[in-house]
């Protein structure tokens, strides 16, 4: 498995929409409109991160970072998502790579934190827990967790961007 992780570029942007909607098609906690949504986000100029794992010359996972507002007036806060992996490469590593290639680039930037909806058995593994007075109106608490890179984690609500509402 010889997979390169870089930086989206231009001619990437079909293959990640396809991609996207590939691997949330048959999830049953999906939207299932997850590729607009990256496609919103990038139209907006809100794709702080966007990476993709590139084997073969053939895209086989993305990922996706645009910044969130939170109440309390924090900042340099981020939330991770879509992130997405070819159906049939999935379980082996690539979204790890993927996640941690994104954290890292995002700790560069300055960011204070991240965080993401999303399974806390898998998440939990790069450090992403609960916070107390850190929500996401409508989602049960123990699926929107936070990552911080500082010593405090924000309290408040958190606002993904617009973008996040894309239907088409």
């Amino acid at each position: 498995m010889n997979i390169t992780l870089r930086h989206e570029q231009p001619a990437d942007i079909d293959s990640i929409a396809r991609l996207t909607e590939a691997a949330f098609k048959n999830q049953e906690h999906s939207s299932h409109t997850e590729h607009f949504i990256v496609n919103a986000l990038r139209k907006a100029n809100q794709l702080s991160v966007s990476l993709v794992a590139v084997e073969d010359g053939e895209i086989i996972g993305h990922v996706a970072l645009s910044p969130v507002t939170v109440s309390s007036g924090a900042t340099g806060w981020y939330g991770l998502g879509p992130i997405s992996v070819h159906p049939e490469r999935q379980g082996q590593g690539i979204g790890s790579s993927l996640m941690n290639a994104a954290l890292a680039q995002l700790q560069r930037l300055g960011g204070a934190g991240c965080v993401l909806l999303g399974d806390p058995g898998y998440y939990g593994r790069f450090g992403f827990k609960t916070y107390p007075g850190l929500e996401l109106p409508g989602v049960p608490p123990e699926y929107f967790q936070a990552l911080s890179f500082r010593d405090v984690a924000p309290t408040g609500v958190v606002k993904y961007h617009d973008a996040f509402e894309a239907t088409a």
